[in-house]
């Protein structure tokens, strides 16, 4: 996130990190990257996460676990904490993962890429999702924040309280209709179990601005939503319609790229975004940069699952 939190104070964060991990925690900076997590360097030697788990600590551990234990020389791995576990509590909403430091440059969620950058990253998922690991979480299809979403377009005939984006959202999905809106989350929900399963271990968001450049290197960070899925979970938002990309992924692993498969995948990323915005702009906000990237992103959603 681009502000520091709120509800973080840089003490309090210091003093967890220092009772959870055996490193000489001394000095944090606030680091403004990224969006949903926020982010610190700690004494130019780790990079600092303290992130609201979107579903349960526990989820949120188990895919940490996993990344830790990948083979793969692409990965960013957390750093075990005193008690092995590769995330920590930090009261009361927070999960905290530390890092490595890495030299590199990070990509930005939405930037145009070349023919070669995808399929540099088809080679790159290839090798994720032909690699194994234990305990690795199950995807579950389900929108995120589903329940609030319905509440939301049960209360489109009243005025939404919370901060400034909570009206103009109201009108927002007004203007499309709650019939349209409920139209599109049927077809979701029938098409989440033909696409809703797999095998193989995905990443679940590598766009441009989870892969860090280092030199020639690609590197993954950011695996907090790292589960069992199908290859199009990454392939829609990695490969787009690049179908050189396509081509080099099945040269490499056999699979044919599902073309109802990837629209199932974006389909479901615009509809939890959706369902995530609509929740915190009905909840207290403010007016800063990531609401309105927040805001920038429901309109451009709603826009598209309504067509």
């Amino acid at each position: 996130m681009r502000n520091p939190p709120a509800d973080i104070r840089a003490d309090d964060l210091l003093r967890a990190l220092r009772e959870h991990w055996d490193l000489p925690f001394g000095r944090l900076t606030h680091a403004p990257v990224g969006f949903g997590d926020h982010h610190w360097t700690a004494d130019g030697r780790w990079f600092v996460t303290a992130a609201r788990p979107a579903r349960s600590f526990a989820a949120l551990a188990a895919a940490m676990r996993t990344a830790a234990d990948l083979d793969l020389d692409f990965v960013v791995r957390p750093l075990p904490a005193r008690d092995a576990a590769p995330i920590a509590p930090f009261p009361p909403h927070y999960a905290l993962t530390v890092y490595p430091l890495v030299e590199g440059t990070a990509g930005e969620f939405g930037q145009e890429q070349t023919g070669s950058d995808r399929t540099a990253m088809a080679t790159l998922l290839a090798a994720l999702h032909g690699s194994t690991a234990t305990g690795v979480p199950v995807f579950d299809p389900s929108l995120t924040a589903r329940a609030a979403l319905e509440r939301a377009l049960d209360e489109l005939d009243r005025p939404w309280t919370g901060g400034p984006y909570a009206e103009p959202a109201r009108r927002l999905l007004s203007a499309h209709g709650a019939a349209k809106l409920r139209e599109v989350l049927a077809a979701f929900d029938a098409r989440a179990a033909a696409h809703g399963t797999g095998t193989v271990i995905t990443h679940g968001e590598p766009h441009p601005g989870n892969v860090l450049r280092a030199g020639s290197r690609r590197l993954l960070i950011d695996w907090d939503t790292v589960a069992l899925a199908p290859p199009e979970r990454d392939l829609w938002l990695a490969l787009g319609e690049c179908r050189r990309a396509w081509e080099a992924y099945t040269a490499a692993t056999g699979h044919e790229v599902s073309r109802p498969a990837m629209d199932f995948f974006r389909l479901r990323w615009q509809l939890d975004d959706i369902s995530l915005y609509v929740r915190d702009f009905r909840s207290p906000h403010e007016d800063d940069p990531d609401t309105r990237t927040a805001w920038e992103g429901l309109r451009e959603y709603v826009a598209a699952v309504a067509r």
